[in-house]
């Protein structure tokens, strides 16, 4: 997904410096290397973020943990778990 030529030019990796964010590029051709980190973004943005406008990053950065580790890792539903949340999954295998 990653792999326009808005990525890979000059601005774009000096931005990144700019901002201490490290670029994610897939090997070409191979869709799968990021499919996992894909989806996890696609939810956290349908689910959390789209029309929410966020008046400080501090906001949006205690939103975004929380949408990780109070809904996602904990009470959202997985269909890879067979459709339980990740503590009743645990609670089942115990």
């Amino acid at each position: 997904s990653d792999q326009g030529s808005q990525y890979g030019s000059d601005d774009w990796q000096r931005f990144c410096r700019a901002n201490n964010l490290a670029p994610s590029m897939s090997r070409r051709g191979n869709c799968w290397d990021n499919a996992v980190a894909e989806s996890f973004f696609s939810s956290l943005k349908k689910e959390r973020i789209r029309k929410r406008i966020y008046k400080t990053r501090d906001l949006a950065r205690a939103d975004i943990f929380d949408y990780i580790e109070v809904f996602y890792n904990r009470a959202r539903r997985h269909s890879h778990l067979g459709g339980v949340s990740p503590e009743a999954f645990e609670q089942a295998s115990s």
